[in-house]
């Protein structure tokens, strides 16, 4: 590892380069970028192995198990891509630590569960919204689709007001 680490990409450029990944993903798979599904489909694989026939009956998860093997899809390996490729980067650039980022007011338990509440909100409120911020927000602006910008109008308004928050009691 560097002993210095690398800087940042300029934000214009990280923002070309992600645009590029969408318009390639776009050409080369017919769809956008989306994380959000894996975990249901994650959950379906898991419910399946487990209590097969409760899953399958289930109105939420069976349909992913009826169509066969839920993890056997392009999302599955769009996140083992996002996991190798975030991995290979942090160590190529001397960014790679074991660590949980705090505020000197909170403790790390505390600062885990709230990540781990937070994730939670996330995950249910991307299930509800019917994706995420790389689907909905990335892909769906990409094809100009309404819910795309409603989304991320959203999506940001309630991160400045979260951030105001948690600056404000745990900073």
């Amino acid at each position: 590892m560097n002993a210095a680490p690398r800087p940042f990409w300029p934000p214009l450029v990280a923002g070309v380069v992600l645009g590029l990944a969408l318009l390639a993903t776009f050409l080369i798979t017919g769809h956008g970028l989306g994380a959000s599904g894996f975990f249901t489909k994650a959950a379906a694989a898991i419910g399946d192995w487990t209590l097969p026939q409760a899953t399958a009956e289930n109105s939420y998860l069976g349909g992913y198990v009826r169509g066969g093997a839920p993890l056997a899809g392009w999302i599955t390996w769009e996140i083992l891509g996002l996991i190798l490729g975030g991995l290979i980067g942090s160590l190529t650039s001397g960014r790679f630590r074991v660590q949980v980022e705090r505020g000197p007011r909170i403790g790390v338990g505390r600062r885990l569960a709230a990540a781990f509440g937070g994730g939670i909100l996330v995950g249910a409120g991307a299930r509800l919204a019917r994706g995420c911020t790389s689907g909905l927000g990335l892909s769906g602006s990409a094809t100009l689709a309404v819910a795309g910008f409603v989304f991320l109008i959203f999506f940001f308004a309630a991160g400045f007001a979260t951030m105001r928050l948690v600056r404000r009691n745990w900073t």
